[in-house]
């Protein structure tokens, strides 16, 4: 089954995911305590400072109203005489005519609409820019003397102390969410600590490291989880080496009967002559299922000296091209095959077991002799790493079958559609063993020409300076291949 690209926050690392939803809730949270706080703060600051200046006019209208009614009343002098809030600036309609005390808060300061509802008989409030500040400006009616009192409050100092707390919310509301996101990354280490190492401990043991084990800690579900993991990797291992012992002990015990009919075969073989040619083809059947079953009890007790990931490796200098040509030599005597190595790969060395190597190429030469109708070509190219490519005159292998063919004792679904399709399925088994051994890695996929192409691909080595597996230069330590 595919699985479906993961989007948003799925498309990270675990530990950046717990940080992150930290971080957004804080956001999130944060930023609604900023706007309701903010809208809570403002509303109750305009509010009080409007209901000071209402009050406030209420009580200048009616001394205005009481110095009206007298005889010639100074109007300017009454208005410079009123007790008003900081930045406010009374104005008086009578009978037609304007007063103010200052001009640039005369008449035009006061918007329309409340002008005309004020002298029209009814109080009125409202809040509104003027010359790009914030303004309150209060109406009441005074019918007994045909007037009608305004005030003008600069609300403009109060603009800016909301301009300050709205930034100083956000300031805190962006300190918050890097907390926030600082005590998500704290906590996703905290809590994670325990996956990653289980995480660390399920790698070493894909890696063959079957002895690893779990600390449980003072945790109880942290002691749980060490505890079932524990009794998995313990189960494991008893089952790996319980297989490992059964395939080398079946090995061993089959070698002696082995040897017998090995010997017996020689002894028939001698006196072939005297067979007739029925027995005869009896004979080569018979010499022919001696050699392929002690092939596959070699290759049962090479894979059982296996522990899964590990083995004694005496590494070397090994000139991969050499040891190919070589290789190819020992199983064709024919000059059917094309070998083909790249000018960037002609003098490619590889630091390798020598033996093992040479099980490898030769595995696969024989499983392409045996399930691919022969080999196309053999190339060896590339600089670093440097690649070996086998191509067969086979069916090819099909896709959902290229990674189960590497298992041990498997030999694909579609191996009835390859030739020779008689082998216990080891071979390419050791041949993954093997190059896993090196650090290397090998595959199969199409070959342009068809057929199927298996591919080893080893880190390369420089031999002319030694390196971390103590090897000397190669004028004093490599071999001849052959």
């Amino acid at each position: 089954m595919k699985r479906r690209p993961r989007g948003g926050l799925g498309r990270f690392a675990l530990r950046t995911r717990v940080t992150l939803a930290f971080g957004l809730g804080t956001l999130l949270l944060s930023s609604l305590l900023v706007v309701l706080s903010y809208s809570v703060v403002r509303e109750n600051l305009i509010n009080e400072r409007q209901s000071t200046a209402t009050r406030q006019v209420f009580v200048n209208a009616r001394v205005m109203r009481d110095a009206l009614r007298t005889a010639e009343p100074d109007v300017p002098r009454l208005l410079a005489s009123l007790e008003t809030p900081a930045g406010s600036r009374p104005l008086l309609f009578q009978q037609g005519r304007w007063f103010a005390q200052s001009f640039t808060r005369g008449r035009d300061a006061l918007p329309l609409d409340l002008r005309e509802r004020v002298i029209g008989g009814a109080p009125a409030t409202m809040r509104y820019v003027f010359d790009d500040r914030m303004a309150l400006a209060i109406g009441v009616p005074i019918p007994a003397v045909d007037a009608a009192y305004f005030e003008v409050a600069d609300l403009s100092e109060l603009g800016e102390t909301l301009d300050f707390l709205r930034f100083s919310l956000l300031g805190a509301a962006a300190v918050t969410t890097v907390a926030g996101a600082a005590l998500g990354a704290w906590v996703a280490v905290r809590v994670l600590r325990p996956l990653s190492a289980v995480a660390l401990a399920a790698s070493a043991i894909a890696e063959g490291d079957l002895a690893i084990r779990l600390e449980g800690g003072s945790d109880t579900e942290l002691a749980s989880l060490a505890a079932s993991f524990n009794e998995m990797a313990g189960a494991l291992q008893e089952r790996i080496e319980r297989d490992a012992r059964f395939a080398s002990d079946v090995s061993h015990e089959l070698r002696s009967p082995l040897t017998t009919l090995a010997s017996s075969i020689e002894v028939l073989e001698s006196r072939r002559d005297e067979l007739s040619e029925r027995g005869q083809a009896a004979l080569d059947l018979l010499s022919a299922d001696i050699e392929r079953f002690t092939s596959m009890v070699e290759d049962l007790l090479e894979i059982s000296r296996f522990e899964p990931g590990k083995g004694n490796l005496h590494l070397e200098p090994v000139w991969l091209a050499e040891l190919v040509r070589y290789v190819l030599e020992a199983h064709h005597t024919t000059d059917d095959v094309r070998l083909v190595i790249a000018e960037n790969a002609a003098e490619a060395f590889v630091s390798a077991d020598k033996r093992r190597l040479i099980r490898v190429i030769g595995n696969l030469i024989e499983n392409a002799d045996s399930h691919g109708e022969g080999i196309r070509q053999v190339v060896v190219e590339g600089d670093n790493p440097v690649r070996v490519t086998i191509d067969d005159l086979g069916a090819g292998v099909d896709p959902e079958d290229r990674d189960l063919i590497f298992e041990r004792f498997a030999r694909g679904r579609g191996s009835h559609n390859r030739s020779g399709s008689e082998g216990a399925g080891l071979g390419l088994a050791l041949v993954a063993e093997h190059v896993a051994l090196h650090r290397g890695r090998v595959w199969v996929e199409d070959a342009p020409e068809g057929g199927a192409r298996f591919v080893v691909e080893l880190p390369r080595f420089d031999p002319s300076v030694p390196d971390d597996e103590g090897h000397q230069p190669l004028d004093q330590a490599v071999e001849e291949v052959t």
